[in-house]
């Protein structure tokens, strides 16, 4: 670690610091596959007509924190970026413990909206963090080791919702998520230290939060990235949202769900670490182009395998985890390339980048989730459209800088 990034980390060292910033990602990851083993014992307890409704705990979370970003990141470039971390992980918390009493879905939804605007926080001041100590391959490399940190928690996650439907009901996959904000909310008061210098604070009123979001929307590579992994986004989402139907539904999994997700998430984790290695000697650019053209392949493969031959558990198990794998490449490399040259307004730029790719994803995955009709072909598809429109818009965004060389 260089000095440079020791002392902007505070009393943390490399490994602590990276492992701050996935936790911080890692929280809202919690937050939506925790629930998951959940869903039939929440569709009962509400008598909810529609299995598909209970996916609106998940949607209306993701647009909380997708909304909520827009705001962190302008307060964070102003006040730095531990007070509005420690104000975003209380309301975490505090919404967490509103979600296991409510004794209504409308009040649930309403909580979950509240906790997802809390959980805004920690999804922009981390990106932030790592722009303002790395930049270029380098924060490409942190980014890689957090993701590899990050998605291991798609693998844990539904375990735990499953423990916990074992012994306790449902609510109690909200203390889990209670827990997991104080633990985060103790860390960030006791080991970080602020990492933005006051000489590069802006200001906060009106015209200077404008420009900051005018900066990064005119920043050719920062509006195509951003575009691109709001489509990448959406179509992983997709699957999230409808997992638990597709698992049960379609290859009655019953209480294997979890194990079988994790299977699936677990290829994330390899391709994050397996990223970290390459980025450096290949490029994000030439990363990101072959990961969303073998995403593309790949589910296309399905497709014509589904028709031909019919679906089957190992068939999907296998190209499922194929596409998480494109995954854990695209969601490092899209993102750091999305930051790459707006490092002067990283709190301002992250909180769009964040607030666009968080909502889109969350509206198209909820989109992709209601498409749900007893096979996955509803799925397949969407990473089949969602990728093409993603390549095309990254072919787009480097055609001036195809001479360049990769970052």
């Amino acid at each position: 670690m260089n000095p440079l990034a020791a002392d902007r980390a505070g009393r943390m060292h490399f490994y602590e610091f990276v492992a701050f910033i996935a936790a911080c990602m890692a929280l809202n990851a919690l937050a939506i596959d925790v629930m998951l083993p959940a869903m039939p014992e929440l569709n009962a307890d509400f008598f909810l007509s529609d299995p598909n409704q209970s996916q609106a705990v998940i949607a209306l979370y993701l647009v909380g924190m997708g909304a909520s970003q827009l705001f962190y990141g302008p307060l964070s470039d102003r006040f730095g970026r531990r007070p509005v971390l420690i104000g975003g992980l209380a309301l975490f918390s505090l919404a967490g413990l509103l979600s296991a009493m409510t004794q209504s879905f409308a009040m649930l939804l309403a909580a979950r909206f509240v906790q997802g605007l809390g959980a805004g926080a920690p999804r922009v001041i981390a990106v932030s963090l790592a722009r303002d100590t790395y930049s270029g391959a380098q924060m490409g490399r942190v980014m890689s080791l957090v993701m590899m940190v990050f998605m291991a928690v798609p693998i844990l996650a539904p375990s735990i919702g499953q423990l916990i439907l074992l012994v306790a009901p449902w609510r109690w996959a909200f203390g889990a998520l209670v827990v997991g904000g104080g633990l985060m909310l103790a860390w960030t008061l006791y080991r970080l230290e602020e990492t933005l210098p006051v000489h590069r604070r802006r200001p906060m009123s009106p015209a200077a939060v404008f420009e900051g979001f005018r900066i990064a929307v005119t920043t050719r590579t920062t509006l195509g990235y951003m575009l691109a992994m709001g489509l990448v986004l959406g179509a992983h989402m997709g699957f999230v949202i409808s997992a638990q139907r597709i698992f049960m539904d379609v290859f009655n999994a019953g209480q294997r769900f979890s194990l079988l997700f994790a299977l699936v998430a677990l290829a994330m984790s390899v391709a994050a670490f397996t990223n970290s290695r390459l980025v450096v000697r290949f490029g994000m650019r030439r990363l990101a182009i072959l990961g969303l053209g073998a995403l593309i392949v790949l589910n296309l493969a399905h497709l014509a395998l589904v028709w031909r031959h019919g679906e089957s558990l190992p068939l999907f198990l296998l190209m499922q985890a194929g596409s998480m794998f494109m995954f854990g490449f695209l969601g490092a490399n899209l993102n750091t390339l999305a930051m790459e040259k707006v490092g002067h307004v990283a709190g301002t730029a992250s909180s769009l980048i964040g607030f666009f790719t968080t909502v889109s994803g969350a509206v198209l995955g909820f989109v992709v989730g209601q498409c749900f009709d007893g096979s996955v072909v509803p799925l397949t598809s969407a990473y089949v459209v969602l990728g093409l429109g993603a390549l095309a818009i990254v072919m787009v965004t480097e055609r001036p800088a195809a001479a360049l060389p990769a970052a």
